[in-house]
């Protein structure tokens, strides 16, 4: 079993600021800091630190060596990884004392991979394995189909979020992720309240509330409290969540326990700062005490 996660990679630049601007304003900055990130590359690690084999499907620029490499120290299979002309992505953080963040994207090469080459990058995959994608990359909906057809369990993590980019998917979709604003939105534009659209299975993530399973199937529908912790930095969590939920639905747990795990590992990832470089892994998550 295999999670191939056709997912962004950007170079992280992570501004502390005293608050968020305003339009207009001009804020001077108290600390600055470089990682590995996008919203593909933090599931990735999640995955794999949670012990899932991970293939990614992405692309970066030729001054983006350095992501991969970092990846693959990480335990994700970089091997169908494409290095194009164009830049890599990178993304602008503005963090504030509160935790809350602001974020500036820059897709670069992650809006630049061709069909053809993930198609090749899912020639080996199987029913067996699940797929898993956002809206950070070109070409979602061919991917989609593309596992579809081989039988791969198709995930979405809707963000960021666009009515249309879901809309378009959902009819391959078996797994939507995304958080409460997003349920709305997705709501409103589909006319349809979030526990009657045709995905077997959805997790609202809540915030300081937790996160909410529906399954549309047997319309079964399950809360689960969030964890105590105080946060120092939000940015990743939410990708942590989905990367170690599809991990343990990988390695065959039931949704419940594989939800329980990723709000212990997204609980962790909040009190750090930092994203793909500071994402815990399995023995941190399990023998955490909170």
């Amino acid at each position: 079993m295999a999670i191939y996660n056709l997912g962004s990679i950007n170079a992280d630049m992570t501004y502390r600021v005293p608050h968020l601007l305003a339009p207009g304003e001009t804020l001077a900055t108290t600390a600055l800091s470089r990682g590995l990130g996008g919203k593909g590359a933090n599931m990735s690690v999640a995955a794999a630190r949670a012990g899932a084999q991970v293939r990614h499907l992405g692309a970066v620029g030729e001054d983006g060596r350095w992501a991969i490499e970092r990846l693959t120290e990480y335990g994700v299979d970089t091997r169908q990884i494409s290095v194009l002309s164009e830049p890599t992505g990178h993304a602008i953080i503005m963090l504030d004392r509160k935790a809350e963040n602001c974020i500036l994207i820059y897709p670069g090469a992650n809006r630049a991979l061709s069909v053809e080459r993930i198609e090749a990058g899912l020639s080996e995959a199987t029913p067996d394995d699940f797929f898993v994608f956002q809206n950070e990359t070109n070409a979602q909906r061919e991917a989609a189909e593309l596992a579809s057809s081989r039988g791969l369990r198709v995930a979405y993590a809707a963000a960021p979020f666009d009515a249309d980019a879901v809309t378009l998917v959902l009819p391959l979709l078996d797994l939507l992720v995304l958080n409460e604003i997003e349920a709305g939105q997705l709501e409103q534009a589909t006319g349809q309240s979030i526990e009657t659209i045709p995905v077997r299975d959805v997790v609202v993530t809540l915030g300081g509330r937790g996160c909410r399973w529906i399954n549309t199937d047997s319309r079964e529908i399950r809360d689960f409290s969030a964890l105590p912790v105080t946060p120092v930095d939000t940015t990743g969590a939410g990708d942590t969540f989905t990367g170690y939920l599809l991990a343990g639905l990988d390695r065959g747990l039931p949704m419940p326990t594989s939800i329980e795990l990723a709000q212990r590992a997204a609980a962790i990832m909040v009190t750090r700062q930092g994203t793909a470089d500071v994402i815990p892994d399995l023995k941190e998550v399990t023998e955490h005490r909170f």
